[in-house]
């Protein structure tokens, strides 16, 4: 990647996305996002086949989730393409995962594994973009 962030680079060698660190990043974090979109889709079905108790909030759970699923699958783009911007969105993608994943395993049952899957994938994309190998491929100068 060129060093003012255009991504140019990145475009030319599309066949070798980047180091490990920010493939495996940008894969984990779309795997998040298509979660989260699916979770959206599910609610959007629910809402269209089933008769909720309130109508409003419903689509308003639906709705809203859809809309979270686009920061998590464009940071995944991102970092994919090497773009220096996708750090940052990826970064609160996984810092905003750790107290979903705390309050799932409070829940207990089935949820704790779910939980400690979401708490060590965020911490391993957290891992991968701090590493100075990463910054330095995504055009971040160490201050």
């Amino acid at each position: 990647m060129d060093r003012d962030g255009t991504g140019e680079a990145a475009e030319a060698g599309a066949k070798v996305p980047g180091p490990r660190r920010i493939v495996a990043a940008a894969v984990v974090t779309g795997v998040e996002g298509v979660i989260v979109a699916a979770f959206g889709l599910f609610s959007l079905v629910l809402l269209v086949t089933g008769s909720p108790d309130d109508m409003v909030q419903a689509a308003t759970l639906a709705v809203t989730v859809l809309a979270l699923s686009v920061l998590p699958l464009a940071a995944a783009r991102g970092l994919w393409r090497r773009r220096r911007w996708s750090r940052g969105p990826s970064m609160i993608v996984q810092l905003l995962a750790l107290p979903v994943a705390w309050q799932m395993a409070q829940n207990g049952g089935g949820l704790i594994a779910a939980a400690a899957a979401l708490a060590l994938a965020a911490v391993a994309v957290l891992a991968c973009l701090v590493n100075p190998k990463a910054t330095e491929a995504l055009g971040i100068d160490a201050r």
